[in-house]
């Protein structure tokens, strides 16, 4: 394997620039992206747009402090101005920064690709285009729906890293997906429901995808839940949802188990490894390649992303980890430093964060709630949350009122708030099911990056949790 493999460039020569111009360590990052965006919208072919992007980004550091630089011009000249640029930033960074250190790694020498049967980026567009159209007809055919909106999504990403102490990674995916939502209403009000697929793969999973399922049940739902009403706010016991596990634990828990933050002092999780933070039903894990979730077998530092227990039976066992935050921490590198793409510098960032799961049927979870909720997420409407002190608030739209065990009538426009620590010591029972996604519509953003992740677990019960009604 030679890092100029179909580049046009050559990788380790641009890292062996850098030591002759000064650098003690350097590492560069090559990327390739491209990524598709149709939208349709009550009918009418909205948005067909297609994105390109190629480029380099380059770090140093010289005597323990760090520069970056990066470019999208691929000439000679133009590489050597961008490696002198880094240099340059690191010197500076002398006078007023703070001096870091990468803790060690064996250096990885791979060349990996997700799989894929059909290259998503060589279907004609009509046939994109006439999928969508078919689609979004079908919903907006029945009765109620008010407006609709279905969408495609498709990326192809190759990153290409090289770095000073014999590290090596050329990893290629592909991501694709389709979105649906609708919005009914009666007697002026008016409720959103939305559901998405996407999984790391070609076309063929568009192909065989049955869509049309998909879009009849979200736009049945969301007449459904047009009619409804708000439930009464309280306290409730409350069955989530694996999508809802997922956005929880992602948004709720996950940041405050990025090391960064818990070195910066900014996690209710600093200075608690070892305790307990979860009811022994909970196990959580941050793992780079798992079904139905992102592809990460390698960060973009060259680390190998192994599984991560961060939770083990409810003790704190982990955070996840740069190779500058754990050196800092004292800590071994968990495959964590991500960047959204070669103009920024790798930040610590979850992969695919899920619960583990556990023993219970969704009948055995039913059982014994005497009044609750079941929520789906279908209708989520985002939230708040602050890793410093673990609060967080969930707009999670339609749910089910539990009675006496049963599912009863629908109601819309329900949050959830609460304390991240306390709502996981909550958790008496855990689902045997186990549904991971990742999404090509979005992502985790953090100082303004943006990258693909997974997130999930199993359905799973809840004794205690404050719900708040629209």
């Amino acid at each position: 394997m030679t890092s100029s493999m179909g580049l046009g460039i050559d990788l380790e020569d641009i890292v062996n620039t850098a030591l002759k111009l000064g650098a003690s360590w350097a590492d560069v990052r090559f990327q390739e992206y491209r990524y598709e965006y149709i939208v349709v919208e009550n009918g009418v072919l909205k948005t067909y747009s297609t994105s390109f992007s190629r480029g380099i980004g380059v770090r140093v550091l010289v005597n323990g402090y760090q520069g970056f630089a990066s470019t999208s011009r691929l000439d000679s000249n133009s590489i050597v101005e961008t490696v002198k640029h880094a240099i340059s930033i690191a010197r500076s960074s002398s006078r007023r920064g703070v001096r870091i250190e990468l803790e060690e790694v064996k250096p990885a020498r791979s060349k990996v690709s997700s799989s894929f049967k059909v290259d998503p980026f060589m279907v004609d567009p009509e046939v994109k285009a006439k999928l969508l159209l078919e689609l979004n007809k079908i919903a907006t055919s029945i009765d109620g729906v008010r407006a609709a909106t279905t969408s495609m999504g498709l990326q192809f990403d190759r990153r290409v890293y090289v770095s000073s102490d014999g590290g090596f990674v050329d990893l290629t995916v592909r991501l694709v997906g389709l979105s649906h939502q609708s919005i009914a209403g009666e007697a002026g009000v008016m409720e959103r429901v939305h559901d998405s697929r996407s999984r790391v793969a070609g076309y063929e999973f568009i192909e065989k995808y049955e869509w049309e399922g998909l879009v009849r049940e979200v736009s049945e739902l969301a007449v459904k839940a047009s009619r409804a009403k708000t439930p009464p706010p309280g306290s409730y016991t409350v069955i989530l949802s694996p999508e809802v596990v997922g956005l929880l634990l992602h948004e709720a828990f996950g940041h405050a188990s990025e090391g960064d933050s818990v070195y910066s002092g900014a996690s209710v999780l600093a200075g608690r490894l070892g305790e307990r933070v979860a009811s022994r039903h909970v196990t959580i894990i941050d793992e780079g390649v798992v079904e139905g979730g992102y592809y990460h077998p390698y960060d973009d530092e060259g680390v190998r992303k192994e599984k991560t227990i961060v939770v083990e039976e409810g003790v704190l066992k982990n955070y996840l980890t740069s190779r500058e935050i754990a050196w800092r921490l004292g800590l071994k590198p968990t495959g964590n430093a991500r960047a959204q793409d070669y103009e920024n510098i790798p930040l610590v960032r979850q992969t695919n964060y899920y619960m583990a799961p556990g023993d219970y049927s969704f009948d055995e979870l039913l059982e014994g709630v005497e009044r609750g909720l079941y929520v789906t997420g279908k209708g989520a409407t985002g939230g708040e949350v602050n890793p410093g002190t673990g609060t967080f608030t969930f707009g999670v739209g339609v749910s089910w009122i539990i009675d006496r065990g049963e599912l009863k009538e629908i109601v819309r426009g329900v949050s959830l708030s609460g304390m991240i620590l306390e709502t996981l010591m909550e958790v008496d029972a855990v689902g045997r099911d186990l549904e991971i996604r990742t999404g090509v519509f979005g992502g985790c953003g953090k100082h303004g990056q943006m990258v693909r992740v997974g997130f999930g677990g199993p359905t799973i019960r809840v004794k205690r949790i404050t719900v708040g009604g629209r």
